[in-house]
């Protein structure tokens, strides 16, 4: 059965550090392009991080409103991806889907913009940011 499962949401406190981690079954990561979304309540599902290629071939994407402080990675062997998320704050306060879709186009800041073209989703994991 494919799919995708996350998991390390949680309570964290301002300015605090927690990392997701999504682990893939019936296919192969380390060929799709992957990445991390996330909504909140009453709001849309926002691109935070995708990933595409491997080694020297890889190439990420952030949203303006992580870039510094979140760093997607993918370990091919364990057929996981991590989102590392340091200096949370309260507005990072959401459920967090990891995904993954066979395509090479387009671009990473474009398939961020547009949910619909992922082919696979996890069922989410909450993260809450609040002293």
């Amino acid at each position: 059965q494919l799919g995708l499962v996350e998991s390390g949401g949680g309570l964290v406190q301002p300015g605090g550090s927690l990392t997701l981690s999504c682990v893939a079954s019936g296919f192969d990561l380390g060929r799709y392009t992957v990445g991390w979304f996330r909504q909140a309540p009453g709001k849309k599902r926002e691109g935070v991080s995708v990933l595409r290629g491997v080694g020297r071939a890889e190439s990420t994407y952030y949203a303006e409103s992580v870039k510094g402080r979140f760093t997607i990675s993918r370990d091919v062997a364990k057929n996981t991806i991590s989102l590392t998320m340091q200096d949370l704050k309260p507005e990072d306060t959401a459920a967090y889907y990891c995904t993954g879709d066979l395509r090479q186009t387009p671009s990473l800041q474009s398939m961020s913009l547009l949910p619909e073209l992922w082919d696979y989703w996890g069922q989410g994991t909450q993260v809450t940011v609040s002293s």
